[in-house]
């Protein structure tokens, strides 16, 4: 204690009665502020559980009423009829067209390769999927031009001319998308599906129902694109590894070697115009 100092009387501050009353000002005006608070809060609270209790008056209910199809009734023509078939029938294919330009294009390759190559790279969110999704649906249209033509030359434009039947038009609008599909089907996997379905043994692909060429075009694009894959994450991981034991080497284990290495796949990438060689691989992939 003697280190400290005894305490003078000098030292004690003594507050003055001016100060002492303000101070009793300042604490009786924040009770009075939280009192009318308090009591606000409490006559809102009132006001809303008796507006809940309050029961509320018998309405008639609404009769809901579906909206009829009428472009079908009141008509004689057999032609008028065929009409609103055909427009029910449009609207069912636009309903299926995005299902189909994932099963029976090269679609699923595409996308598959060109997310491998931003996994490969490390940039997951760059291009956006909305940009990545875009580009494999043009590059589906021009690599698809050859078997769309044929399906207009050979179905569309007799059936616009009214030359060949509905029937007859889907007859010969599914036979060059079948080609497509059987080219690129590996025969290990249409035996595959053949052998499931429990039919006879083909003598040709032509007996092939179309319902079995689907999934195995499907598990074909599949295995196709894992397999560029591979090749894409190849040259990507050899990168990794030398930046990953170059910061071994230098004792910076704390440094993800992911901040290093990623602007050298991107300079990488860059430099051999990766964009042109995916492009270029992915359309002469497709022998169509």
């Amino acid at each position: 204690m003697g280190g400290l100092g005894a305490v003078k009387a000098s030292d004690i501050v003594i507050p003055s009665p001016i100060h002492l009353s303000q101070r009793a000002r300042g604490n009786r005006r924040i009770s009075l502020f939280a009192t009318i608070l308090i009591i606000g809060f409490l006559i809102v609270l009132s006001g809303i559980s008796v507006y809940a209790q309050t029961p509320d008056a018998p309405s008639t209910p609404e009769v809901l009423h579906l909206p009829k199809l009428t472009f079908l009734e009141g008509t004689d023509n057999p032609e008028d009829v065929t009409l609103g078939l055909k427009f029910l029938f449009l609207l069912t294919f636009l309903a299926v067209a995005p299902s189909l330009i994932m099963t029976v294009t090269c679609f699923t390759r595409i996308i598959i390769v060109l997310t491998f190559i931003k996994r490969a790279m490390g940039t997951q969110d760059l291009p956006p999927n909305q940009i990545t999704a875009t580009l494999a649906l043009f590059l589906t249209f021009f690599i698809m031009a050859p078997t769309i033509k044929e399906i207009k030359t050979e179905a569309w434009e007799p059936y616009q001319a009214k030359r060949i039947t509905t029937l007859e038009a889907y007859d010969r609008g599914v036979i060059p998308i079948r080609k497509f599909m059987l080219t690129q089907t590996r025969p290990k996997d249409l035996a595959l599906f053949i052998r499931l379905s429990g039919m006879p043994r083909p003598h040709n692909v032509g007996e092939v129902p179309t319902y079995l060429i689907v999934p195995s075009f499907m598990i074909s694009e599949m295995t196709t694109a894992f397999l560029m894959g591979i090749y894409i994450f190849l040259p990507f991981i050899v990168i990794d590894m030398v930046v990953a034991s170059t910061l071994m080497s230098m004792g910076m284990i704390m440094l993800p070697p992911i901040m290093i290495s990623l602007p050298f796949k991107i300079l990488l990438f860059v430099l051999v115009d990766g964009w042109n060689l995916i492009a270029l691989s992915l359309v002469r992939s497709f022998a169509v």
